[in-house]
């Protein structure tokens, strides 16, 4: 099936992406609710959700992208996949967070990825990374203490910047002694990784633990 084409960037302060999205009922998500979570912040297309859905049946998975015809293709994927553990949704991450784990049971957030968000390279554009430091603390609302936060860029300039945000909140600890880390600790590159890495140019990696 061909690639469903979409803007590759959006700016998320227009304002038809200014209305948060409803709290959601866990329950109807996921048919083990229970499990731990991980949420995959700018998911894309989601085929790194995808691959990793299968891997660990014992982790529920949420994809959160702001451009929704992404989101319906991923969901559309899921379902003829048949994984329960697997769920994708149309947001602005930087107005929704909130709202979405609001109704989330206490522990159940254990991990974060936020993998080659949009850079915006322009300085006056600054406020339309994802990675702000209202994101952070909400995560540190809600992430479970020892849970993780994942991220990675082939900008430099953002990958130095979304540390900066989750070092200055005293929540999170990051982890390991080197600037950045050599390997990718989870078992499936995203799309972006690989196209990166066959450029043999270099991503920059962090590791992040909430105290």
């Amino acid at each position: 099936m061909p690639l469903i084409r979409v803007r590759q960037h959006v700016n998320p302060l227009a304002r038809k992406f200014q209305t948060p999205v409803d709290p959601l009922e866990w329950g109807k998500v996921y048919t083990q609710p229970n499990q731990p979570l991980h949420l995959d912040i700018g998911c894309a297309r989601g085929r790194f959700l995808l691959q990793m859905a299968p891997i660990e049946p014992n982790w529920n998975f949420l994809g959160l992208e702001i451009r929704e015809p992404l989101v319906e293709e991923a969901n559309r994927l899921r379902s003829e996949l048949g994984l329960s553990n697997l769920h994708y949704l149309f947001c602005n991450v930087n107005n929704s967070l909130a709202p979405i784990l609001s109704t989330l049971a206490s522990g159940i957030l254990q991990r974060v990825t936020i993998q080659f968000p949009d850079p915006w390279f322009k300085t006056r554009q600054a406020k339309r990374r994802v990675v702000q430091p209202e994101l952070v603390t909400e995560l540190a609302n809600y992430l479970a203490v020892g849970g993780i936060v994942f991220l990675q860029s082939d900008q430099k300039f953002i990958a130095v910047e979304m540390c900066e945000h989750f070092s200055e909140n005293p929540a999170f600890a990051k982890m390991g002694t080197e600037e950045w880390l050599a390997e990718n600790p989870l078992p499936v590159p995203t799309e972006r990784e690989i196209a990166t890495q066959k450029k043999a140019e270099p991503v920059y990696r962090a590791l992040f633990v909430k105290r």
